[in-house]
Formats: structure tokens, C-alpha cells, sequence
């Protein structure tokens, strides 16, 4: 990732930060809707899942910069996903709900730019998560 692609993530990250509660919500019920048969994995209740996943995109997104710092982190959150029975394939569905769940709450906000660098960030740090569990697997 760019400089630029990181402050824009930032800066977009930022300015959603207001409605978290609701985009979170926002984007399980998407991920959802693209992949129901992945509900089941959810054993947390949802309001608590979402609060996870806020707090999670929070640090994450703060720490961009300095992807050595987060790889402990990511590596750990993978091992998580695994035990929970989670695949390559379902990180390509939670990329897609994201996305969406940006257009949606960004609005004219959302620019290509903007896209392009939360998409740059995503495959960043889903490659890394995705790398991770492989490994493991091994």
C-alpha cells in the first residue's frame, strides 16, 4: 500500500467513525445476504460480533502504517478464524460486503480512489490472514 492509499483509508475510516454501530450491522447483514451458509459459524451474538469487528477495523485501520507492528495480530486473529472453520473463499465474501457496506455509508465520498485503496488495503490484509492459516495448515 501507498502513503496515499493508507490516508485515504484513514480519512474515510474517520469520517465513518460516528456511525461504526451502524455500518457494522450494515455490513453483516450483507455478508449475509452474499453468504448465508457462513451464519451458522457465527456462535457470538451479533451485537457482540459487531462490536468485535468494530474494534478490530479500528486498531487495524490506525496501525496501516506499520504492517510489522499488526502481523502478530493478524496472525493471531487467523489462527482464530481457523478454529472457527473459516476458508480463503469467506474472505473474498467479507472483501465483497465491505465494499458495499462503504459505498453505502460514504456516498459521493466513495471515489475511486478511495475504492481502490480500501480495496488495497483489504487484499493486503486478507493475504496476509489468508497466508497465515495456510501456513498452519501445512
Amino acid at each position: 500500500m501507498t502513503p496515499e492509499q493508507i490516508r485515504l483509508v484513514q480519512a474515510s475510516f474517520d469520517r465513518l467513525r460516528p456511525q461504526g454501530a451502524s455500518i457494522v450491522s450494515g455490513f453483516y447483514c450483507r455478508f449475509f445476504e452474499l453468504s448465508p451458509t457462513l451464519r451458522p459459524l457465527f456462535r457470538t451474538p451479533l451485537p457482540a460480533q459487531e462490536l468485535r469487528l468494530l474494534e478490530a477495523l479500528s486498531a487495524v485501520i490506525s496501525m496501516l502504517s506499520n504492517l510489522q507492528m499488526l502481523l502478530p495480530e493478524l496472525e493471531a486473529l487467523a489462527k482464530r478464524h481457523v478454529t472457527y472453520g473459516v476458508s480463503a473463499a469467506h474472505y473474498h465474501a467479507a472483501g465483497d460486503a465491505l465494499l458495499w457496506t462503504l459505498e453505502r455509508h460514504l456516498g459521493e465520498a466513495f471515489t475511486p480512489a478511495v475504492r481502490s485503496s480500501w480495496i488495497a488495503a483489504y487484499a493486503t490484509l486478507s493475504d496476509i490472514m489468508i497466508a497465515s492459516a495456510e501456513y498452519r495448515a501445512a
